[in-house]
């Protein structure tokens, strides 16, 4: 029975209604000896409990698809065939353009919200330089079968999602291609090829979306081999024109650092609640060394290069929770580097989808308009006032609330 199936949904209310009904039927009928009588209605006790809990996580993991499946939850799930060596570049010395192209079988996904706006198709896909085998998901926008756009090529967006969570956070929690099919239809928005890979790719562990040599290779498996699975199969455009990262929480973080660190693969990020030290999950691959820190940071990738790159970042986050990370870039990025850093206000809520849905239709209209500039770049981006604190502080997230400037 699937863990996240209508089925195990409907037996865990029935179990949770029974369990309910037990002790008042049951509890003064009960006969035999005192000790039996106590025992039986501890069990029924503990048996309501333990099927309330159950319903109770049942409804949050479907309402945030923070595990996708059984093994994720149990912690036996591992997707990693191999973690070779890639070197700084993740491409263990391969040239990309030479291999040969690959050829994917699609399926309808399963789900809550995998059938709306289209439907939703999934993939197994082995990455055959990252060693990594997992699923990937992807929505085609609704001019992808016009015969008036046959010819053409589609921007693509890469949806990452938060540590614990499933791919399918994207379409089912966030309803991110609900949202953008009619934004798409209008012009609002351009039309994004939505592709959303797993990320949770070693049970119990976030890979902070990084290269652990004989561990992971996470940050291959979506920067070459889901990138190069997509345009070997659909009308793609080539990167790094046509390419973008969108993240929530850790996935925020991953799509900062995935387009500071490679700006040849990628034109653009958004960030939700993301943070740019790696050591902002605790569990991440990437926070057990101060080397692994440094090198998946996205503030010190951006602070390191010679040359500005041509990217653009949108940033969104709370005081404490994203936005001291956000304005910390906002405030070394430098032309053609756009970086744009959001206040959002306590009221909206805490660290949650229902902070992130409302934000979709915004941020994607942002991401059209910054994807078809010609040169990416736009006007210089307004530095915040630190008031006194330090840019290490303002990148790891600890400046004080004073130390960072409100958005109005």
């Amino acid at each position: 029975m699937s863990l996240t199936g209508t089925p195990f949904l409907l037996t865990s209310i029935v179990l949770a209604a029974v369990a309910l009904i037990l002790p008042l039927v049951l509890w003064s009928r009960l006969r035999g000896p005192v000790l039996l009588r106590h025992a039986a209605r501890v069990m029924m006790l503990l048996f309501t409990q333990v099927t309330a809990v159950t319903l109770v996580f049942v409804l949050v993991n479907n309402a945030n698809n923070l595990y996708d499946n059984w093994s994720d939850l149990l912690g036996t799930g591992n997707h990693v065939r191999q973690a070779a060596d890639l070197g700084q570049d993740g491409t263990g010395g391969i040239e990309i353009k030479t291999l040969p192209k690959i050829r994917q079988t699609f399926t309808p996904a399963d789900g809550p919200g995998m059938h709306a706006a289209g439907g939703v198709r999934v993939t197994q896909l082995k990455g055959e330089v990252s060693g990594i085998d997992a699923e990937v998901y992807v929505w085609l926008p609704p001019q992808y079968d016009d015969p008036a756009y046959r010819n053409r090529k589609f921007p693509v967006v890469e949806l990452l999602s938060g540590y614990p969570g499933s791919a399918k956070a994207w379409f089912g929690s966030l309803k991110a291609h609900e949202q953008l099919l009619p934004l798409m239809r209008s012009g609002q928005v351009a039309p994004f090829i939505l592709v959303a890979p797993r990320t949770n790719i070693i049970a119990k562990v976030d890979t902070g979306c990084a290269n652990v040599p004989g561990v992971v290779n996470a940050d291959t498996w979506l920067s070459i081999d889901v990138p190069k699975m997509v345009t070997d199969n659909f009308r793609a455009q080539s990167a790094p024109k046509g390419w973008a990262a969108a993240g929530y929480s850790a996935g925020g973080h991953c799509a900062a650092k995935l387009v500071t660190a490679h700006p040849d693969r990628y034109r653009a990020a958004i960030s939700m609640s993301g943070y740019n030290d790696p050591i902002g999950e605790r569990k991440s691959l990437a926070a057990r060394s101060v080397s692994l820190r440094r090198q998946n940071n996205p503030f010190f990738l951006l602070k390191s290069r010679p040359t500005p790159p041509r990217v653009s970042l949108y940033l969104s986050g709370q005081l404490g929770d994203g936005y001291q990370a956000a304005a910390a870039l906002e405030q070394i990025a430098k032309p053609p580097t756009v970086v744009r850093a959001v206040l959002i206000p306590r009221s909206a809520g805490g660290h949650s989808m229902a902070l992130w849905r409302p934000q979709i239709p915004y941020v994607f209209t942002w991401l059209s308009q910054q994807m078809n500039r010609k040169d990416a770049a736009g006007t210089t981006p307004r530095q915040p006032s630190t008031g006194g604190s330090r840019r290490a502080a303002l990148a790891s997230g600890t400046a004080s609330p004073e130390g960072v400037a409100r958005k109005r």
